[in-house]
């Protein structure tokens, strides 16, 4: 086992190398330049009620959010290779409809094409192949990102979406990228790291995948992550893919008995309690192998309605609980609803529904964190310095590189403005007290008033 996991870690080490050239530009998904664009299109839904009537509603997409959403979508290509190539086929397109549409009700969404393992590297082949095929694919991952910083995001707050592979990839993202850069954690609003086996360390929030990006644990709490894996088993088997910590992780990510897996509720932050979930899904059958697979766990044809998005009368009710020494979030049918059933097998669980089954709880809440987002008070400050006799003050601290514009007003009338950074501007001589107008991006400002002393 050691051998394997040596020989991994140099195979993915090699294998970075092969990270796009810095001037190479990521094909979007969802985002600029994306025609059509998944991510943005009608989601009107009909709302089924249990006594066989239904509505239907059509929320808006969101014209001007506050923050962005960076969404790296879970295994879906069939392509008969290691890796998959840049091809936006059915299977990708698809799984943007179903689980990161949504989102564009609360965030400008991002969504990278990158070189997936495919199905059929994931459930057959060599393993060292496919440390080398995930390092492949985490390479591209990352140069999405950092293209996403430098071109888009311009002090932008930011949503980390995952699921399955995409959690993995965006776990090491977080883990290598994030955590360690104050700069790049305070533009984080929340990650939402589902079926993927977050680790933190026994009895805390952090300590494990992450030292300083923690466990959500309130509504509207920034800069966490939300993570969990859905079961409805009394306890999922030994051999199960997630809700433990792992034995080896080929990506340099902790393992072992010190650590367990993350699970928060996404329907019940801060009390876990078991509250009916918010299921939302889409109505037309997901192409391919997937599509088989959401016909296990329906136990038959998925739901369907004449409107793109369906919340069926069918509800389930989750809570996080360890079930048998695995962390997972629970859930159980609500009256006549059906139960689930796992696929493909046992040791997945309802892997397949761990982004639909909540949803419309997910939506929400991003909805929250955004807010809160926005209205955190930015830690900035006016320095003055003396030349010549004039006062000269510098706008700073850590958010300087959100500011758009610094106004100063004295005596109830603007005097001075300045729109490119460093962000200084001479005080007019004889006056001893200013306010301040900041613009930052993602549509916050701030306000800040000082006394300021003549300078001899």
């Amino acid at each position: 086992m050691i051998g394997r996991v040596v020989i991994a870690v140099a195979t993915m080490a090699a294998a970075l190398a092969l990270a796009p050239a810095a001037g190479a530009q990521t094909t979007w998904l969802c985002g600029p330049g994306a025609a059509p664009d998944p991510c943005r299109e009608s989601l009107q839904t009909t709302v089924q009620q249990a006594d066989g009537t239904s509505t239907v509603e059509t929320p808006a997409l969101a014209r001007d959010p506050a923050v962005d959403c960076f969404y790296v979508y879970p295994t879906v290509s069939e392509q008969q290779a290691v890796n998959a190539d840049l091809a936006k086929d059915p299977q990708e397109l698809a799984i943007a409809h179903y689980q990161a549409a949504r989102f564009s009700q609360r965030c400008r969404v991002f969504a990278p094409m990158y070189r997936q393992l495919t199905l059929q590297s994931i459930t057959a082949g060599d393993p060292v192949a496919r440390a080398r095929g995930a390092a492949i694919a985490y390479a591209g991952v990352r140069a999405a990102w950092r293209e996403y910083l430098r071109r888009f995001n311009r002090g932008r707050g930011v949503v980390l979406i995952g699921h399955s592979q995409g959690t993995f990839l965006l776990r090491t993202l977080v883990r290598r990228e994030i955590d360690p850069s104050a700069a790049q954690r305070r533009r984080l609003v929340s990650a939402l790291l589902l079926g993927g086996n977050v680790l933190i360390r026994k009895g805390r929030d952090t300590g494990g995948d992450f030292q300083a990006v923690r466990a959500c644990r309130r509504s509207g709490q920034v800069g966490c992550v939300i993570a969990y894996s859905i079961f409805d088993e009394p306890a999922p088997p030994a051999d199960a893919r997630f809700g433990r910590s792992p034995a080896e992780d080929f990506t340099g990510g902790p393992t072992g008995d010190a650590y367990e897996v993350l699970c928060t509720n996404p329907a019940s932050l801060h009390d876990n309690a078991r509250t009916a979930a918010t299921t939302l899904v889409r109505s037309e059958p997901f192409p391919g192998t997937l599509g088989l697979g959401l016909q296990i766990l329906y136990g038959g044809p998925t739901p369907t309605a004449p409107t793109p998005w369906l919340e069926p009368s069918e509800r389930y009710s989750v809570q996080c609980r360890d079930e048998g020494g695995a962390d997972v979030l629970d859930a159980d049918p609500i009256g006549t609803a059906r139960r689930l059933n796992a696929s493909p097998d046992a040791t997945w669980g309802l892997h397949l529904a761990d982004v639909n089954l909540p949803l419309g709880d997910l939506v929400d809440e991003v909805g929250r964190q955004a807010a809160a987002f926005r209205a955190r008070r930015p830690a900035l400050r006016l320095a003055r310095t003396c030349a010549g006799g004039r006062a000269r003050l510098t706008l700073t601290g850590p958010d300087r590189l959100q500011v758009r514009r610094l106004e100063l007003r004295a005596g109830g009338r603007r005097v001075a403005v300045d729109r490119s950074a460093p962000f200084a501007l001479r005080l007019p001589a004889g006056v001893t007290r200013v306010r301040a107008r900041v613009a930052l991006g993602g549509g916050r400002s701030a306000r800040l008033s000082r006394a300021v002393r003549a300078c001899a």
